[in-house]
């Protein structure tokens, strides 16, 4: 069982969907540490309620991202922690935390990559009037979600589709498709980095 680590930035619906698989047994990790740049988000309560340990920083409170990087490696570390599991964490990852864990940190986005990457993937994909959108899982790298594809899933949008009916068919696809595939990717290591993507 491997000593994962979760950031987020927001509500943590993802953390949560993963905190349940785990205490389902559905998902062989221990959730060592919860990361969050932001002091008030409901992840927090959410580590709390589970017993998970949190690290909280504010990022205006360092002169760089090397700065506050060097200490959540330093927290990281000091909690056995293996892989970095990405769950709405809303700042670009930097060279400090991809050199310590080189394969071995995975995000979640709402749109099928390298369709609308970065902010408001929801609102790009209305604004475009797409048919089709989804939900990628993929590797960290240096950029703005261009890492290599893991898993990729589908949802079609209606005619009269909303922000929130979209979200919600995103959200539902995302707490089952990212508990599996961490499964997934936690007994198969890093032999499938770079691997071809599967589209569902």
């Amino acid at each position: 069982m491997k000593n994962i680590a979760v950031f987020a930035s927001g509500s943590g619906s993802n953390f949560q969907a993963i905190i349940d698989v785990i205490q389902a047994g559905e998902l062989d990790a221990n959730i060592s540490i919860l990361v969050c740049d932001k002091p008030n988000a409901y992840a927090i309560k959410r580590a709390r309620v589970a017993g998970i340990p949190s690290f909280i920083f504010n990022p205006k409170d360092y002169t760089s991202k090397e700065d506050y990087e060097k200490d959540i490696a330093t927290e990281l570390k000091s909690k056995g922690v293996e892989f970095v599991v990405l769950a709405g964490y809303m700042r670009l990852i930097g060279d400090t935390l991809l050199e310590e864990y080189e394969g071995r940190i995975v995000n979640i986005h709402p749109s099928l990559l390298p369709d609308f990457p970065g902010k408001d993937a929801i609102g790009q994909a209305l604004d475009a009037k797409v048919k089709v959108s989804g939900v990628t899982i993929h590797f960290v790298d240096k950029g703005m979600d261009t890492g290599p594809i893991i898993v990729q899933e589908r949802v079609r949008l209606d005619q009269f589709e909303t922000r929130e009916s979209l979200q919600g068919k995103i959200h539902s696809i995302e707490h089952k498709l990212y508990p599996s595939t961490l499964q997934m990717l936690l007994t198969q290591g890093g032999e499938i980095y770079g691997k071809k993507a599967r589209t569902n």
